[in-house]
């Protein structure tokens, strides 16, 4: 098949280009780099250094025509849509949207489209929360993946373009960047590899439904021809604390250095974690990482890319 994965170059958009290619498809990235590293290109796949709110965007995929559109080209910064609503909309909304019209014009199979499956539920109501949970985005990040969801299924009512949108949990592994919001694993990890002392917001008793880059891959790979349409959440069923994870991380890496404790952030969602029977029954996909391999794999790629 012919595969567009936009965000290629980034954490897991890059992990995917591999898998697709080593299953021989066909692929082409979608990327302006301003988040994804060169470092993760796939020499393989053909890279479109392309904003995906461009018009140039929509025209490559119209000329391309492929087979399936797997996005994951973000804005993924939960403070920055805070701070900024309007870039937030234009590129998880309107940047969207560009791309629909023209998978819509050139026929495109199916989309595979990355959600979210803590920030579209918010403050949850059961643990874990299933697809039919009610949504309560508390971020206009979440908000922005709520509507492309709501999108996706405009598109499939009016224009017959499947779809499958995957609601991950906390993804965490190899080429995840500790710049800006990146998640905990990434962002500890750095810090304890440089020598310094993690910051736990609060007493670090916050929830996280934390699943491996690799089981996220397979999801998107199970997803190419699942007859399926709708939302799936891929996630491990299991809720971890921060300071778990940071012990688990302190022993990977054998250091011992301890974390202190700053404040709490406002609004700061104490628990989070989904149900993935769904992904179970319809895509054969199970979570299959235990998170202390998991984040075994991850602080050993950190090291050898840090070469320490």
């Amino acid at each position: 098949m012919k595969i567009i994965v936009t965000g290629g170059a980034g954490f897991i958009g890059s992990n995917i280009v591999d898998a697709y290619l080593e299953r021989d498809h066909e692929v082409h990235i979608f990327d302006d780099l301003s988040t994804g590293q060169r470092v993760n290109l796939n020499a393989k796949a053909t890279l479109h250094e392309l904003d995906i709110a461009d018009r140039k965007a929509a025209h490559c995929i119209e000329q391309l025509k492929p087979d399936i559109l797997c996005h994951h080209a973000a804005q993924m910064d939960v403070r920055h849509s805070v701070a900024d609503p309007t870039f937030d909309a234009r590129v998880n909304i309107l940047g969207f949207i560009n791309l629909l019209e023209a998978a819509k014009n050139a026929g495109v199979k199916k989309v595979i489209f990355a959600s979210s499956g803590g920030a579209v539920y918010g403050e949850q109501e059961i643990f874990p929360a299933p697809e039919d949970h009610v949504t309560r985005p508390a971020s206009p990040y979440g908000v922005s993946k709520r509507a492309g969801e709501l999108y996706l299924s405009y598109y499939h009512q009016a224009f017959g373009l499947p779809y499958i949108a995957l609601r991950y949990a906390n993804v965490y592994g190899p080429r995840q960047s500790a710049k800006g919001e990146a998640g905990v694993v990434a962002i500890f990890l750095s810090l304890l590899l440089d020598g310094k002392t993690p910051v736990i917001n609060g007493d670090g008793r916050q929830t996280r439904d934390y699943v491996f880059v690799g089981d996220v891959v397979a999801a998107n790979v199970a997803a190419l021809d699942a007859p399926f349409v709708g939302e799936i959440n891929i996630g491990t069923g299991v809720e971890t604390d921060v300071v778990t994870i940071f012990q688990h991380l302190r022993q990977a890496i054998g250091g011992a250095i301890d974390a202190q404790h700053g404040p709490a952030k406002p609004g700061e969602q104490r628990r989070s974690v989904i149900d993935a029977h769904r992904a179970a029954e319809v895509l054969g996909w199970r979570a299959t990482v235990p998170l202390a391999e998991g984040l075994q794999r991850t602080s050993a790629w950190y090291r050898g890319a840090s070469g320490r």
